[in-house]
């Protein structure tokens, strides 16, 4: 027989490739952190020893979901100006925040939380854009998670950095830090169009080719960012950055609630990916994201939460029943959006936006072993006729049982492995107080 690390027995494999397959009472063999096989149980047990053999009678195995827009620190600030219109929360509230609170230790403590809670809930990478970049790289890379880390970059001067030039200097230097490492990655995060000028984003349009890495920016957000646009520069937001060379493959879009016929053409022809957060874009009343058209034009379209301080959770599985619903609702059409596909932009589609792929986001031989196992067998998931419908439309994160990352079981019977989870909640509500008391 032929050995491997883990064997696990389940009741349905969700590979999402190909698309919208259910394999029902197959296992799934993991060897040096990568997908060995994927095959009939009876054949499984005959052809592989395992070291540690798991049966799952009741669960469906996914692809570990990809979080394609993440704020990570930004969860201790979680519920802080809930209710208010983007820019007055921003200019009023968040920033004023930031300014007052954020340092390397803030960034260190909310990202351990965020990665908490995205591995509770079956994230098993996650995109993100925030200060202190390094602090939420060594959080993630200690935690066991993958992460796409972003240089982060504004005009304004911040605890981070004073000018352009220094957030560059940063960011490349975090590059060169985690270029070899095996699940950190990083890319070019210019904020958005209306807070980074002409010059800046040209030059990260030059990097982002010489180191092959993507650009991940806030994008035609709402309507006021349009008319400002408009009124600065003559011409829309994603017209701009065209002209500025980065509406290419390398853009990572986020939002982008304000899309003309046009607009999606172009995105379609260059190769644009769109970050779709329909949970944040509704609570900011941003406007919705043509989802469905996106689609239909051959648009890569991944998903992601934003941050908690805008949503107000990192719940994947949340995302993905809003996605379809809204999706169906500004389409109006009950077919747009179906659960496999929405399944497959939380996972797939995520990792081809990341460039990633050839490596995650499809559970196929040959891949790394990022494996979320969900348990179906409860009141609130039975009786049960298409597990991926179910994932998507009666699932919760709390039916997530156990999650491994490159075969490191990092999430066991809903316990975390690498993380403390009393300690992170004792130091978030230390956080907690210190902000509330100004």
């Amino acid at each position: 027989m032929e050995h491997v690390d883990t064997l696990i027995n389940a009741k349905w494999i969700i590979p999402v490739e190909p698309d919208n397959a259910v394999l029902s009472d197959h296992s799934l063999a993991i060897r040096d952190g990568r997908i060995v096989a994927v095959l009939p149980r009876e054949k499984a047990v005959k052809k592989y020893a395992a070291r540690e053999t798991i049966d799952l009678p009741g669960h469906a195995l996914i692809p570990g979901l990809i979080n394609a827009h993440t704020h990570a620190a930004m969860t201790l600030f979680r519920g802080l100006a809930d209710d208010l219109p983007l820019m007055e929360w921003l200019t009023q509230h968040v920033w004023p925040a930031e300014a007052k609170w954020v340092n390397h230790e803030f960034a260190r403590d909310g990202s351990e939380l965020a990665i908490a809670e995205m591995l509770r809930g079956g994230t098993t990478c996650f995109n993100d854009m925030y200060f202190f970049p390094d602090e939420t790289a060594r959080a993630a890379d200690a935690s066991g998670i993958r992460a796409v880390v972003g240089m982060i970059l504004i005009d304004f001067p911040t605890v981070w950095a004073k000018d352009a030039e220094e957030y560059i200097h940063k960011g490349l230097e975090l590059h060169d830090y985690y270029r070899n490492n095996p699940r950190i990655r990083t890319a070019f995060a210019p904020h958005a169009p209306y807070t980074v000028s002409n010059q800046p984003l040209e030059r990260v349009q030059i990097l982002a080719d010489e180191l092959d890495v993507p650009i991940h920016m806030h994008v035609q957000e709402t309507e006021d960012e349009v008319a400002q646009s408009m009124t600065h520069h003559k011409g829309r937001p994603l017209a701009r950055l065209d002209k500025l060379g980065l509406v290419s493959p390398r853009l990572l879009a986020v939002h982008m609630t304000q899309l003309t016929d046009h607009e999606i053409e172009v995105g379609a022809t260059k190769g644009i990916h769109v970050m779709h957060c329909p949970e944040s874009n509704l609570k900011l009343a941003s406007g919705f994201c043509p989802v469905q058209k996106l689609l239909n034009a051959g648009v890569n379209v991944a998903l992601g939460t934003d941050g908690t301080a805008s949503n107000n959770d990192l719940d994947m599985f949340g995302e993905m029943r809003t996605a379809a619903l809204i999706a169906k609702a500004c389409a109006k059409n009950a077919a747009a959006v179906p659960a496999h596909t929405v399944l497959r932009m939380a996972t797939l589609n995520g990792a081809k936006a990341l460039g990633l792929d050839d490596e995650i986001g499809s559970l196929q031989p040959g891949k790394a072993a990022d494996v979320v196992a969900i348990d179906l067998s409860g009141l609130e998931t039975t009786p049960l006729y298409h597990p991926i419908s179910h994932i998507v439309y009666a699932g919760s994160r709390r039916d997530v049982s156990d999650v491994w990352i490159a075969g490191q079981r990092v999430l066991r019977q809903r316990q975390l492995t690498t993380l403390d989870e009393q300690h992170l909640i004792r130091k978030a509500i230390e956080w907690q107080q210190r902000i509330a008391a100004t």
